[in-house]
């Protein structure tokens, strides 16, 4: 009852925060042309409503291991528990594989996923900054603040490793999270502008839940980078949207994959963009990152706002960029 005492006051500060500030109205990485003519928005400029708060959701209290944290530290969603006290999970390359011992979990409020990792870095800044350490970094500074207001959160890539998209999809399925959010920085922007250029998509299977998720993240975001007097980089209708592949489902694997957890895709800002990518090299930008994707997962958690910055579907052509498979993927130590 106090913790729940606690979120709702965090929450009504966070709403009272969100309207002295306002917003602006792969399977992973994707190339994108370049041009430095800035389209004209239709993206809805949805004003926050009065919030509705309640308490978070129950979590499951069965003590059936779902995931396990291994004794390395990595995070891997459980096949079976075996009589003798040890587990088979689904390993970080797909593969199912004996562990003894680690820390298993039940349930979990949320799941970040931090994307890419190990070979797969992701984009590359101008000045050599890997994609996939930021993205760790903006993660683990989001479950430090979710975890203080008493969420469970659940990280799909602890240390610098590649994990296929089914594995990490599976982590937040098997745990069957409220919610799961994909962090990545962008690349290949089609013009500059004076507001923030983060783009957030949402899946389509999820529905409104999945709608409301990415819209919220998008509020966050943008409301948290506003004070950066920069030029940043965009592309053409970003904001909130789906995306769709040739039979009507959801372009990204990893949005198809965690079909059944509302999902949304988060390209938080252009690493690429020099002056982003500046920004993004500090841990206090980092944590701006992170406490922004915290506050969009609770509002999400615990309120009833619709979030905000709504476009149509996307009218992106070029495909994703490679990753996300197991070919040539080299299992971290488990044990």
């Amino acid at each position: 009852m106090k913790r729940g005492v606690r979120i709702l006051a965090v929450i009504a500060g966070l709403v009272a925060a969100s309207c002295s500030t306002g917003s602006s109205a792969s399977d992973e990485a994707t190339g994108r042309p370049s041009t430095t003519d800035a389209p004209t928005s239709t993206a809805s400029t949805t004003t926050v409503a009065p919030t509705t708060t309640t308490t978070l959701p129950p979590l499951t209290d069965d003590g059936v291991a779902r995931a396990l944290v291994t004794p390395s530290g990595v995070v891997a969603a459980v096949v079976r528990s075996e009589p003798d006290g040890s587990y088979v999970v689904v390993s970080p390359c797909g593969r199912e594989v004996p562990v003894r011992g680690g820390t298993p979990i039940s349930d979990a409020h949320v799941v970040l996923d931090p994307g890419h990792g190990g070979s797969e870095t992701g984009a590359v800044g101008p000045t050599g900054l890997r994609e996939s350490d930021v993205n760790l970094a903006v993660a683990n500074v989001a479950k430090d603040e979710l975890a203080r207001l008493g969420i469970e959160v659940v990280l799909t890539r602890t240390d610098d490793y590649r994990i296929t998209l089914a594995s990490r999809a599976a982590i937040a399925t098997t745990l069957g999270a409220d919610a799961f959010v994909s962090i990545h920085h962008n690349a290949g922007p089609t013009h500059l502008q004076d507001t923030p250029g983060s783009e957030v998509y949402y899946q389509v299977t999820g529905g409104e839940s999945s709608k409301r998720l990415g819209g919220l993240v998008y509020e966050e975001a943008v409301a948290a980078f506003a004070p950066y007097d920069i030029e940043w980089a965009a592309f053409r209708e970003a904001q909130v949207k789906v995306r769709l592949n040739d039979d009507g489902g959801d372009y990204y694997g990893i949005l198809r994959r965690s079909e059944g957890v509302p999902a949304a895709l988060a390209e938080l800002a252009y690493i690429t963009n020099p002056p982003e990518e500046a920004l993004l090299r500090t841990p206090e930008f980092q944590a701006v990152e992170g406490k922004a994707i915290a506050r969009a997962v609770l509002r999400y958690l615990t309120t009833d706002d619709p979030g905000s910055g709504f476009v149509g579907p996307s009218d992106r052509s070029e495909p994703a960029g490679p990753g996300g498979g197991n070919q040539g993927c080299q299992d971290p130590p488990l044990e």
